[in-house]
C-alpha cells in the first residue's frame, strides 16, 4: 500500500488543482491506480502511457523528489538514480 500523501498528491493532480502543464498530460484521464503499482507489479500500463506524453518533461521535474509512483515515464529507482547523478553533479 502506498503512502497517503504520495496517492494524494497524483488525486490532486488529476482531479483537482493541477499545474499548468497537467492540461497537456496523456493521463489526465486517467485513474492514479497505475502510477502506483504494488511492488513487484509492472509498470507497463504506466509507461505505456507516459511514453506519447508531450509533458512528460515536466511530469519528471514536478516527480524528481518523489518517492513513490512513475513519474514522467520513470520508477523510484531510476529517479533515485538522477537525484544521485543530479547531487554528484552539484557536488562537482
Amino acid at each position: 500500500m502506498w503512502p497517503i500523501e504520495a496517492v494524494e498528491l497524483v488525486r490532486e493532480m488529476i482531479e483537482g488543482a493541477r499545474p499548468a502543464w497537467h492540461a497537456e498530460a496523456a493521463c489526465r484521464s486517467q485513474g492514479v491506480d497505475q502510477w502506483f503499482p504494488e511492488r513487484g507489479a509492472s509498470l507497463d500500463p504506466a509507461r505505456a502511457v507516459c511514453a506519447s506524453c508531450p509533458v512528460r518533461g515536466e511530469c519528471l521535474d514536478t516527480g524528481l523528489d518523489e518517492r513513490f509512483g512513475v513519474w514522467g515515464n520513470t520508477s523510484e529507482r531510476e529517479r533515485r538514480k538522477l537525484r544521485r547523478q543530479r547531487w554528484l553533479g552539484d557536488a562537482a
